[in-house]
Formats: C-alpha cells, sequence, structure tokens
C-alpha cells in the first residue's frame, strides 16, 4: 500500500499539474466507488481545484466546495486518464476537467476497496480522516514519547496504527525498526528514552529517505521499487551487519526484520505467536 512518502509526492505532482483548473464533471464507474451521499459530487463542478493535498495515506483534492478524499488502499493508482474510455480497465473513478484533461482512479486485483468520499466542511472531523493521528513526518521527539506512552504494544503494531500516527505502513514499519536497531515486537510503551530517540531518528530518516526517491520520479512506484535494507528482503544479506533478513509471516502482512541488528542475534518464530526461539 503506498504510504506517506509515496502519497506525498504523489500529491505534489498532481497538484502541480491540475491546480487552478476547474471541474467539468466526476463520474463514479463502479457501485463501491463513492462512499458519501451527501454532499453530492456535482457541487465541486465548474469550481477550479484549489489544491491536491495529503493527509495520511489519504489524497486530498480540494475544490472548495467540497473536498474529494481518495483512498488508493493497496492496488489503487490516481493517474492522467488521456483515453478516457467508457469502460477503462480497473477503472473506479473519474475526473473530467474544463480544459479537457481527466484523472482516473484505478484498483489492480479484485479487492475493490479504494474509493472517494465527498466532504464539506473540515475534512479532519469527517470519516475517513476522522481519528487519524498526527502525521509521520509531523512528529517531533516529545509528541513521540506521549504517543507511545499510551500504547501498550507491540511496536510495529503501533507504527502501523492510523490512530496512533497517520501515514506508515508495513514496509515503513519494518525500515524504521530495522534503523532504530528496535526488535518489531518490542512493548512501544516500554521503550528507553535512548530507544524512544533511535526511533524518533529512524522515523525521520526513513520517510525522508523515500519522500526524496518519489519525488525523483514521474509516478508513484511500486513496492519493489522502493528503497529499503529489509522489507521483502528475507533470505538476503542485511547491509549493516551482514546476517540473513528474516520473516514473520502473517496472512495479511510480514514482517521483515535482521536477528543482529534488532533482537540480539535471536530469531523470532515464524507464527501468529511471536515467541522467541533460542
Amino acid at each position: 500500500m503506498p504510504e506517506l512518502p509515496e502519497v506525498q509526492a504523489h500529491a505534489e505532482r498532481l497538484d502541480k499539474e491540475y491546480a487552478g483548473t476547474p471541474l467539468a464533471k466526476f463520474r463514479p464507474i463502479t457501485f463501491t466507488a463513492l462512499k458519501t451521499a451527501v454532499p453530492a459530487p456535482e457541487v465541486a463542478v465548474d469550481h477550479e481545484l484549489v489544491f491536491v493535498g495529503r493527509r495520511g495515506k489519504q489524497l486530498l483534492l480540494d475544490f472548495g466546495t467540497a473536498t474529494f478524499v481518495v483512498h488508493l488502499m493497496q492496488g489503487g493508482r490516481l493517474k492522467p486518464d488521456e483515453k478516457q474510455s467508457l469502460k477503462p480497465r480497473g477503472g473506479v473513478a473519474r475526473w473530467v476537467f474544463g480544459d479537457g484533461r481527466a484523472l482516473l482512479l484505478t484498483e489492480a486485483g479484485t479487492e475493490r476497496k479504494a474509493g472517494v468520499w465527498v466532504v464539506s466542511g473540515d475534512p479532519e472531523t469527517q470519516e475517513p480522516l476522522l481519528g487519524l493521528g498526527p502525521d509521520a513526518d509531523q512528529v517531533d521527539l516529545e509528541t513521540l514519547r506521549g504517543l507511545l506512552a499510551g500504547h501498550s504494544t507491540r511496536l510495529h503494531g503501533f507504527l502501523r496504527d492510523q490512530h496512533a500516527i497517520a501515514g506508515l505502513g508495513r514496509r515503513l514499519a519494518n525500515e524504521i525498526c530495522h534503523r532504530a536497531k528496535l526488535s518489531p515486537f518490542a512493548n512501544a510503551s516500554k521503550l528507553s528514552a535512548d530507544e524512544q530517540e533511535r526511533l524518533a531518528e529512524a522515523m525521520s530518516y526513513c520517510i525522508a529517505e523515500s519522500l526524496a526517491y518519489e519525488r525523483g520520479r514521474d509516478d508513484m512506484s511500486s513496492s519493489k521499487e522502493r528503497p529499503g535494507a529489509v522489507h521483502h528482503r528475507e533470505g538476503q544479506t542485511c547491509p549493516v551487519c551482514g546476517d540473513k533478513v528474516r520473516a514473520v509471516e502473517y496472512r495479511a502482512y510480514t514482517v521483515n526484520y535482521c536477528p543482529t541488528c534488532q533482537t540480539g542475534g535471536k530469531v523470532l518464530a515464524d507464527n501468529t505467536t511471536s515467541k522467541f526461539l533460542k
């Protein structure tokens, strides 16, 4: 799933290309595309796109009278639509602008979870943004310490919890834990002051590294293209210590880590109990 860096860089590209252009029409292509009934998307027609922004992992298309909140989920992409065919492959929704250009929301695969919320007023007070934690790139050390103290849960889960910190996902959680030299299953609320500092530095570094990479592209990267030391690299050599990168497999995701760097050389059990093996 695209995370904060990928969505932020893409929002910047879209804003540069489309801001100031009036909306001619919005068309949901699938039955599940539009997640809201009020206000109707038509309230934005003939209004200029004020800006394209981001909150958490969601794109925001603000037309002044209404904001389209776009969640790409796992396989969604929002791209220029040159063909504007009646039944585009994987098409979810389309925005057509007054100058004839269009943006198409597509979703690969069969899950069909990508969608659009149309909201008026402050989007932060409404779904799907309601209850999001602070954006990860805005969290300083003191804020992080407060958040950690209130979450007695595994660190990897804490980093992926959008109500705790918004914008991070599986890849960045793996990379941040590795750079911070912390076990992904360490208790978030019990990290020492030094560990908290390492975590804050790792968050800042990994986000900045990924954002710089995305800003150097013309489009959003795929998961396999994104920089990293451990994510989806099980069996490969850790670039820091030379140990083998390991994995703990779950039904919906994988935790990747380096035993030498993160768990004192111990290997985590590859099952949902995730107990240490000697």
